[in-house]
């Protein structure tokens, strides 16, 4: 296993099985990786999940069999997929309602910052999201105070707006986690 801030850590990343974002999966998951570690990606079904740029990937592991103790961070990728796949995941929702709950770092980039809002993680917290009509509201719904910013990390929440800050978002979970990391 490579050396670095995050070795011996295990990072979640959820796609929807089509049209995730390309940059929101391949970046960060570059920069956990480089940082030591442990990527495992899941997705609602079997098979090669298409991105909208031409990216695929196999995903390890169905949602439904994921194990949220075997994380310290989640991180949902975002997409025109999010929506139609993502957002109204109850087992999603059911995960990301138990890592907050066992103080996990809780992330997610583009519309999928919508998933959080829906699964109750974001009450009362700042986040960011792609801004539209529909995501711009389950933040509303959620109770989440809306930042128009690129990046916006609350305690072990990190949300980002999109593709083009894929990669600070990727840092900033990196060091949440570290941060939380030397705590322990």
């Amino acid at each position: 296993m490579a050396e670095g801030k995050l070795a011996g850590t295990k990072i979640l990343m959820v796609i929807a099985p089509e049209q995730f974002r390309d940059e929101e999966l391949l970046e960060p998951r570059a920069i956990f990786s480089e940082q030591g570690a442990e990527v495992v990606v899941a997705s609602t079904r079997p098979g090669l999940s298409k991105g909208m740029l031409g990216a695929s990937c196999m995903p390890d592991v169905l949602l439904k069999d994921v194990d949220s103790a075997r994380f310290d961070a989640v991180v949902v990728v975002g997409g025109m997929g999010s929506p139609t796949h993502l957002w109204d995941c109850a087992e999603l929702h059911e995960l990301l309602k138990q890592m907050d709950k066992d103080d996990k770092i809780v992330s997610a980039i583009c519309l999928s910052g919508a998933v959080l809002a829906k699964a109750g993680v974001l009450r009362e917290r700042q986040a960011t999201v792609w801004p539209m009509p529909e995501s711009l509201a389950a933040l509303e719904q959620g109770k989440a105070r809306y930042l128009k910013l690129p990046v916006v990390c609350d305690g072990r929440t990190v949300t980002a707006n999109g593709p083009e800050a894929a990669s600070e978002f990727g840092l900033a979970v990196v060091r949440e986690l570290a941060r939380k990391l030397s705590k322990v």
